[in-house]
């Protein structure tokens, strides 16, 4: 059988650049080499797309060292539409080298410039196919405000927010604080188009509001203040497939000694946090998660996959918090994770991703 030929895209401009090389690391230890042939790309913190090492151990998930895509001189050539689909890559002495014909691209790229829509957005501009999320779904679900008027529409509870843009607060600090204050707390200020809980602080007192209105600022002019909701934080993994959309056995993120789930809890393996999967919850419970994960992951037009986060209050009640449409891939993520836990390999999940890109 003739391999069918995927270029597994990382690194990116965000904040997030660490956490999606690290992923790469995992995707090209993974995949399938029986099935498919793999160019690794990556792209540079300034935005260059560079023709990477096909090593896996060169992207390792290391705290003290997280890796990252280094400017190596080369560069590379993206099919024109209408055309064929050849990569080519031009060298550091000039020289351009046709790497073959590629049949879909896997970006695994995190927070702006990746998860937001633009990516996907180029790759329909130069008619590749692609696997993960489509625009509009990652548009939607990268601007948090949008998200939740989406999952609002749909029926789906949400926690009750402020969104606030630096213009607003610079003009009248005084205001905004008035209306944060019925919010009540806890509360949770977070940039409205950042992921991995990068700028995001709990707010315990409102006297602590502008020390975290200035670290979610730094990420983006417009932030959101949200309600703290009391309940278990169960998230989600949503899988589109060749028989339909499919939701995984949900799992839990278990705070032992931290006031949320932060960067550092999430992909650093930082303690006072435990990541459980598959969550114990009751057979309606079960139900319940799956099909709210299901139609928030419709909601936003959803395309790919998804994780879906979100609380499971004392009454049985469901607040779903958010979706991020590439979640981590990294070993302690909870999205390869709640598969494996249902039955789904880390390298069969690639798999299916890649199919469903191949489908469109």
């Amino acid at each position: 059988m003739d391999k069918q030929t995927v270029v597994v895209l990382f690194g990116g401009r965000s904040s997030e650049h660490s956490i999606s090389s690290a992923t790469a690391g995992g995707v090209l230890g993974a995949i399938d080499r029986d099935r498919y042939a793999v160019i690794p790309v990556g792209i540079t913190r300034e935005g260059a797309f560079v023709l990477e090492d096909d090593d896996p151990a060169k992207f390792p998930l290391d705290a003290e060292h997280l890796p990252e895509v280094v400017d190596n001189g080369s560069r590379v050539r993206w099919p024109e539409p209408g055309g064929d689909r050849t990569l080519r890559v031009v060298r550091t002495d000039g020289s351009i080298d046709d790497l073959g014909e590629i049949d879909v691209v896997l970006p695994i790229l995190h927070g702006t410039h990746g998860e937001d829509g633009t990516i996907q957005g180029y790759f329909d501009t130069l008619e590749v196919p692609y696997a993960g999320g489509g625009v509009l779904d990652s548009a939607l679900c990268m601007d948090k405000h949008f998200m939740k008027i989406a999952l609002q529409a749909a029926g789906l509870a949400v926690a009750p927010w402020v969104t606030v843009r630096r213009r607003q607060w610079d003009a009248d600090a005084a205001a905004i604080r008035d209306s944060v204050a019925e919010l009540g707390l806890p509360l949770f200020v977070k940039p409205a188009r950042a992921g991995s809980s990068v700028g995001v602080s709990k707010v315990d007192a409102l006297d602590e509001l502008d020390a975290a209105l200035a670290i979610a600022f730094a990420e983006d002019e417009k932030v959101l203040i949200e309600t703290g909701v009391t309940g278990r934080e169960i998230e989600v993994a949503i899988l589109e497939s060749a028989d339909g959309t499919r939701a995984s056995l949900p799992g839990e993120i278990v705070l032992t000694a931290r006031g949320f789930y932060d960067f550092e809890g999430k992909y650093l393996g930082g303690d006072g946090v435990d990541v459980v999967c598959p969550a114990e919850v009751s057979e309606e419970e079960l139900a319940a998660i799956q099909d709210a994960g299901i139609r928030a992951f419709d909601a936003v037009d959803g395309r790919g996959l998804a994780r879906v986060d979100m609380f499971l209050t004392s009454d049985g009640g469901l607040v779903v918090n958010e979706l991020n449409t590439m979640p981590g891939f990294t070993p302690i993520s909870m999205f390869p994770k709640c598969w494996v836990a249902s039955g789904l390999s880390y390298g069969d999940l690639i798999s299916e991703l890649i199919e469903a890109g191949l489908r469109r």
